[in-house]
């Protein structure tokens, strides 16, 4: 249109410069900025969620089932034969969970004390967190045990020469001053392997068989959950169909469920980095102002030769909109491309590393989301928008 012809004319033609393209140029660098660091801000943010769900799928199976009511059900109260012919099941694996006391080197920690069943790396993809030792439980008729980094170090497990380990798991039923031991139910294991996922995990899960779990809690023929692994894209409407067989008596609950809490608060801190990010473009926009304010004064003299030719009110500020529309645009691609281009560097480069030693990684993870690059484009829009509308109604008066 001819108004944005006159507007690419005022800022880009050389016979036009001056310190107010200068400004404009600033202003196009000052927008930037922002709009590269919400882009890169968000990635950050999408790249730690995802690193997390990755080292929680150690213990996240893709549905979990488990009673409304008490810790604990018996196994033949779930007809897990009909659980697995509905659409989309591809394994399950019943799990029982209890805390328990763990003594090895000399030293104590409690834990909580995961029983599986052979079913169970069907269902967790457990053999790829192995760092040490392999991820067999069941040796035959030996039961052995799997545990946290975290948890080596504090008992003191340097290798898998010192892994006896002595279980203890507080007794169902009466409690008795006179003989404390006698309170507590006693098991001797050793450690098979080792396993890296985040700190609470490895610091609040051992694994072991289901039945030597049984055994040890004094819970025959029990189970806390029924984990469920799902083919992709399928976890949403098995989700519904388990929920539907079994009523009231079970939930069924997949991942985002079970770790609701850390992810609100993950999304919670997104969202206020996201929001300071564009308090931080809103400022850096003031620049646009400045220079579109003073372009208007400088173009008075041209003003009033194009009203002289017949051009209308609507016309001239139509052409300073999209003077504010080129400098806004501007600087929106140039902080896409800066922003893309620094994330897509450190997602395969790992420029900048994180300043301590982690197993879980060594460089800041980083993930672009289509839909972050989109939010971030149309909440600058309506940013330049509502800036430059204002900007030339203010200076451009109906009277002139």
């Amino acid at each position: 249109m001819l108004s944005l012809l006159f507007a690419r004319r005022y800022l880009f033609s050389s016979k036009s410069r001056s310190v107010i393209n200068l400004i404009a140029t600033l202003s196009v660098v000052a927008v930037a900025m922002p709009v590269a660091a919400m882009i890169i801000l968000l990635s950050v943010f999408n790249g730690f969620e995802q690193l997390i769900r990755s080292n929680y799928s150690v213990f996240d199976a893709d549905l979990r089932i488990s009673p409304t009511t008490g810790q604990s059900f018996l196994l033949e109260e779930l007809d897990t034969a009909r659980i697995g012919t509905v659409a989309g099941v591809e394994a399950y694996s019943a799990i029982l969970e209890q805390q328990i006391l763990m003594e090895g080197n000399d030293r104590q920690a409690t834990t909580t004390l995961r029983g599986v069943d052979p079913n169970y790396p069907q269902v967790v993809a457990l053999e790829p967190a192995i760092v040490s030792g392999t991820s067999r439980v069941e040796l035959g008729e030996l039961d052995r045990l799997l545990i946290g980094q975290t948890m080596a170090y504090q008992l003191g497990v340097r290798s898998l020469a010192d892994r006896t380990m002595y279980l203890y798991a507080l007794r169902r039923g009466s409690f008795s001053t006179l003989v404390p031991m006698g309170n507590y139910t006693r098991a001797r294991v050793e450690v098979e392997g080792i396993f890296a996922a985040d700190y609470a995990d490895e610091s609040g899960y051992v694994i072991a068989p289901l039945r030597f779990a049984q055994r040890l809690l004094e819970r025959s023929g029990r189970a806390s959950a029924l984990l469920v692994g799902c083919r992709e894209g399928q976890v949403g409407a098995v989700q519904q169909a388990l929920q539907e067989q079994l009523g009231e008596a079970f939930r069924v609950e997949n991942r985002d469920q079970l770790r609701a809490s850390f992810y609100r608060l993950m999304n919670y801190e997104k969202w206020g980095v996201f929001f300071i990010a564009l308090l931080v473009l809103l400022v850096a926009s003031f620049s646009v102002i400045g220079a579109l304010s003073m372009l208007i004064l400088e173009k008075r003299d041209e003003r009033i030769t194009l009203r002289a030719m017949g051009a209308t009110h609507t016309f001239i500020r139509a052409i300073f909109r999209h003077e504010g529309y080129l400098i806004c645009g501007l600087g929106a691609l140039l902080g896409l491309l800066l922003g893309v281009g620094l994330t897509l560097g450190q997602a395969y480069f790992g420029w900048i590393e994180i300043p301590a030693t982690s197993f879980l990684t060594q460089s800041y993870p980083v993930e672009l989301h289509v839909g972050d690059l989109v939010l971030v484009l149309l909440t600058f829009a309506g940013v330049a928008w509502g800036l430059s509308t204002l900007t030339v109604r203010t200076m451009i008066k109906n009277k002139e």
